[in-house]
């Protein structure tokens, strides 16, 4: 899902300027590769239990909440090409304090990704005998698949310590890999194998709207349409960034949308009716794991089966690993900017930051305590990501007010109107999570702070020289955003006590959303603070590797 190349990378010609040597296919390829990952072995039965055929719809609507959310970016991307945009645009635009926070949040996605591709890993693994003990009936671990997924991370940590490098250099090669197995995977399954009847015989949308909506978060269709940013990330190396961030944004979500949705319709076109017969959520594969192999083996494709368990090896394998370095990465990052300690910047003789790679693999282990299905996994990291752009839509709302005489090598059309309905759909996004979800990531935020918080009081009480400058005026927004979304969640009718019913709820999210847009804009920082947070930010190179 993000390649090691440009995981937070800048560089720089002997000058000091950005090399702007990437296309228009560079860039687009950078996205598609990130958004087509591990998510498709999962995602189109994960979202065809929740929302039955309709789970076509719910793709649909995702594709365009990230739509959505990526012009925002594409238009920022441009103003800052930097690397860790996500991040920086809210410390901009709010000081210190939100720049920790949303930096905080930065980490928690790139943290919680190593884990969800382990579990993808076990739950395919269970086609042979000897991996069929690791998990239960209910897709969580067993305490021999807790043991298998600890050591899985610790081979993550293990390897990039030592074949970082080797591991870059493949990565163009796992991205043909990636996109061309799900690919032949829909053509050949398809083939006699397509059963118009399947859409409606059981009901088209048999969990109604409410299972439309949960799907978006919960099964993970945001989490497989993530990975635009990538684009983004690489704004200071494009040639044309006014014309090629946007298509390449846009583009590569266009691309990524029309697979999933491919692979949604043909899952549920060419399951035997069998598998399906006591309703949606009650899908039967008679012990054959892996949704995608175990529809291949029961239309008599045992041979694409094996394959697609081969692709269940690589393409989660290679995105743990490559996640668990940007995990390292975006610890070095805020340390190197003042949020963290400074030992997440020491590095070894081969310049990879050893104790965030430690750290990475200690919270991975940790997720698999409170998370042990795959799919709670990717009801996390959806939120946490969403939680993570929702910055951007804030941060564009006050430059553009702020600095209107700013470069912007691309201006999003009716910007003014995207970026507060941007900033809505996110919202919606997390709260769609429910409450089981959201009420985690909420102690995650809470130990965020508690962690970042303290160092933060230490470094001033030691007069440290990058004890970070925490505005909380320009903030403070930001703790009645998170507690009132969490509130929302709470009373909501997605997990929680049912006091805001449907609809009503898209209505009380949508109210409160605009209002903290606005009043973070009323109070966010002067133009001048703006400007020397743009120049005091640490331009923040990925240790060599």
């Amino acid at each position: 899902m993000v390649s090691v190349e440009n995981a937070a990378t800048e560089d720089t010609t002997p000058s000091g300027g950005l090399r702007r040597d990437v296309g228009l296919i560079g860039l687009m390829w950078a996205s598609v590769g990130s958004i087509i990952g591990s998510g498709w072995l999962y995602g189109a039965e994960k979202a065809v239990g929740v929302a039955g055929p309709a789970a076509i719809i719910s793709w649909v609507i995702g594709a365009i909440a990230i739509v959505l959310l990526a012009l925002v970016h594409a238009e920022l991307g441009g103003m800052f090409p930097v690397a860790g945009g996500t991040a920086r645009y809210p410390h901009y635009a709010f000081g210190g304090l939100a720049g920790m926070s949303f930096g905080w949040f930065s980490w928690l996605q790139a943290a919680t990704v190593a884990p969800i591709e382990v579990e993808a890993m076990i739950g395919y693994a269970g086609h042979w005998k000897w991996a069929q003990h690791l998990q239960h009936s209910d897709g969580t671990l067993t305490a021999s698949g807790l043991l298998a997924a600890v050591v899985l991370m610790a081979l993550f940590v293990g390897v990039n310590f030592f074949g970082v490098r080797v591991l870059a250099h493949t990565n163009s090669a796992a991205t043909w890999w990636k996109i061309a197995v799900p690919l032949a995977a829909i053509f050949i399954i398809a083939i006699g194998n397509f059963h118009p009847g399947n859409f409606h015989s059981e009901g088209f949308a048999p969990f109604g709207a409410k299972g439309v909506l949960t799907a978006i978060s919960t099964s993970g269709i945001i989490f497989a349409l993530l990975g635009f940013e990538q684009a983004i990330q690489l704004a200071g190396e494009s040639r044309n960034p006014k014309k090629d961030l946007p298509r390449a944004t846009l583009g590569s979500v266009a691309i990524g949308a029309v697979i999933y949705v491919l692979l949604q319709v043909v899952f549920i076109a060419a399951l035997p009716h069998s598998t399906f017969a006591r309703g949606w959520g009650h899908l039967a594969y008679e012990g054959i794991s892996g949704p995608w192999a175990g529809l291949a083996t029961l239309v008599g494709l045992g041979w694409l089966a094996w394959v697609l368990y081969l692709d269940a090896i690589i393409s989660p394998g290679g995105t743990g690993l490559i996640y668990t370095t940007a995990t390292s990465r975006v610890s070095y990052g805020l340390a190197k900017n003042g949020y963290a300690p400074k030992i997440f910047t020491r590095t070894d003789s081969r310049g990879v930051p050893w104790f965030g790679l430690i750290m990475s693999f200690v919270t991975g282990v940790i997720c698999f305590l409170p998370f042990p299905s795959w799919q709670q996994l990717v009801g996390f990291i959806t939120s946490a990501s969403v939680l993570m752009y929702a910055g951007a839509p804030l941060a564009y709302g006050v430059f553009a007010d702020k600095l209107p005489q700013h470069e912007r090598p691309y201006r999003l059309p009716f910007g003014k109107v995207i970026s507060p309905l941007s900033f809505v759909v996110a919202n919606l996004i997390i709260y769609w999570s429910g409450w089981d979800i959201l009420w985690r990531l909420g102690l995650a935020i809470i130990l965020g702070y508690l962690l970042l918080g303290g160092y933060a009081f230490y470094a001033h009480s030691r007069n440290l020289p990058d004890a970070p400058r925490l505005d909380f005026r320009a903030a403070q927004w930001l703790p009645v955003y998170l507690i009132g979304l969490g509130l929302i969640s709470w009373q909501g009718s997605f997990g929680g006590q049912n006091n805001i019913a449907l609809w009503w709820d898209i209505v009380v999210i949508a109210v409160f959303s605009i209002g903290i847009y606005y009043w973070a804009k009323a109070t966010a920082s002067t133009a001048q603070d703006i400007e020397r947070s743009i120049d005091e930010v640490v331009v923040t190179d990925a240790p060599a590797h």
